[in-house]
C-alpha cells in the first residue's frame, strides 16, 4: 500500500474518532476521544502538507488536554 493511501486512511480514522467523540454523554470520554481524533488529524495534516488542518487540530488537542486536566483536578478535590 502506498504512503498516500495510508495517510488517506488515517484521515478517515480521524473523522470516525471525532464523530464517535461527539456521541459521548460523558464529558471525560468525549474529551479523550476528541483529543485522539484531533491528534490523528494533526498527523494527517502534516503528512499531506495541509498545515491549516494540522494547526487547528493541534489547537483542539491543547483545548482537550487543558479541560481534561481541569476535570481530573476537580475530581481529586
Amino acid at each position: 500500500m502506498e504512503t498516500a493511501m495510508i495517510w488517506e486512511w488515517v484521515g478517515y480514522l480521524a473523522s470516525v474518532v471525532v464523530a464517535v467523540s461527539l456521541m459521548m454523554s460523558n464529558i471525560k470520554k468525549l474529551r479523550w476521544w476528541n483529543l485522539v481524533g484531533a491528534a490523528l488529524f494533526v498527523a494527517y495534516g502534516l503528512a499531506i502538507a495541509a498545515y491549516p488542518v494540522a494547526a487547528v487540530n493541534f489547537f483542539i488537542v491543547l483545548i482537550d488536554a487543558y479541560y481534561l486536566i481541569v476535570l481530573y483536578r476537580q475530581q481529586s478535590t
